[in-house]
């Protein structure tokens, strides 16, 4: 149980959007992928995560950031498409609770809430666990907490963010309890968690984020570790399960989104920002990573956010 509290208490844990929204549109996005996570709510009608995963009124879904999942709005005449064309039209399928949409052609309704977790504020908590998207049954507890986050992010009360992200941070932690109660995903979990004992891996962790920009090497991370450089590859892969130059890619480009989502900068100056100094480079394995092109991402947001 220690070991479960230190890694809670490792959690950074921010609030990001909140939405409710209607299917008028039955669909299923094929790739969908998010570096954030997402928490739904079903609030009518089911969205699937696999042909026998199908959450119901009441139940949620939980999808980690990081990971190109399928998932379906509503269950009648199924509309499967990629996620770059879902995002082109995606105002075929999805429109906001508070439009004026007629009830006779709403399918599915759910609230969604954007988060981000980073353990040791640097490394994508739920990513890192290898955890796959879930369906948990209804949870009074964490329903009543999403109801208030989407009140709250409606709202232009002083303090809003704050109090959201309070209530994300109670919701987060209630899902986590939950994964640990039913003992879900216990291999993964007793897997994927070596970094929590391991504080030059954490020395690692935080350099990277700090230097995105700059030459990450392994002979780089091998002085940061303190480790040979012939071995601190094989360090890092056995107690994360990738190797560290795949995990450097994935933090450039959680953080290119970042910029693109918040900043005017161009994809020139956000490329170099995170370390690629070929812009057209940049665009490709951006494009291979999330299945869009960047300046579509910097547009959309995010899936969730219509």
């Amino acid at each position: 149980m220690e070991e479960y509290n230190k890694i809670i208490e490792s959690l950074n844990i921010k609030f990001i959007r909140s939405n409710s929204l209607n299917v008028i549109r039955s669909v299923k996005v094929s790739n969908f992928y998010d570096v954030q996570n997402t928490v739904i709510q079903v609030k009518s009608g089911v969205v699937q995560i696999s042909e026998t995963e199908i959450a119901k009124k009441g139940e949620l879904v939980f999808i980690p950031g990081g990971k190109s999942v399928e998932i379906a709005f509503g269950d009648t005449d199924t509309t499967e498409v990629s996620n770059e064309s879902f995002i082109n039209d995606r105002d075929s399928y999805l429109r906001k609770i508070t439009d004026d949409v007629s009830i006779h052609d709403i399918q599915t309704s759910f609230t969604s809430v954007t988060f981000d977790a980073k353990a040791f504020d640097s490394v994508n908590f739920f990513n890192s666990l290898d955890i796959p998207p879930f369906i948990l049954p209804e949870q009074p507890i964490v329903n009543d907490a999403i109801d208030k986050i989407y009140k709250e992010s409606l709202g232009e009360k002083p303090g809003k963010d704050r109090i959201a992200t309070n209530l994300t941070e109670y919701a987060v932690i209630e899902v986590f309890r939950h994964v640990l109660e039913k003992k879900l995903f216990v291999e993964q979990i007793a897997t994927n968690s070596n970094y929590f004992k391991d504080p030059r891996l954490i020395d690692i962790f935080n350099f990277i984020k700090d230097n995105l920009s700059s030459d990450l090497s392994n002979k780089i991370l091998a002085n940061v570790a303190n480790v040979s450089e012939d071995y601190v590859g094989q360090y890092f892969k056995m107690l994360t399960g990738i190797n560290p130059q795949d995990y450097i890619e994935y933090q450039r480009m959680e953080k290119a989104v970042e910029l693109l989502r918040t900043s005017r900068k161009s994809i020139r100056a956000i490329g170099s920002e995170v370390g690629y100094k070929d812009t057209a480079y940049f665009c490709r394995r951006f494009k291979m990573m999330f299945g869009i092109p960047a300046g579509k991402m910097r547009r959309r947001d995010s899936l969730m956010n219509v």
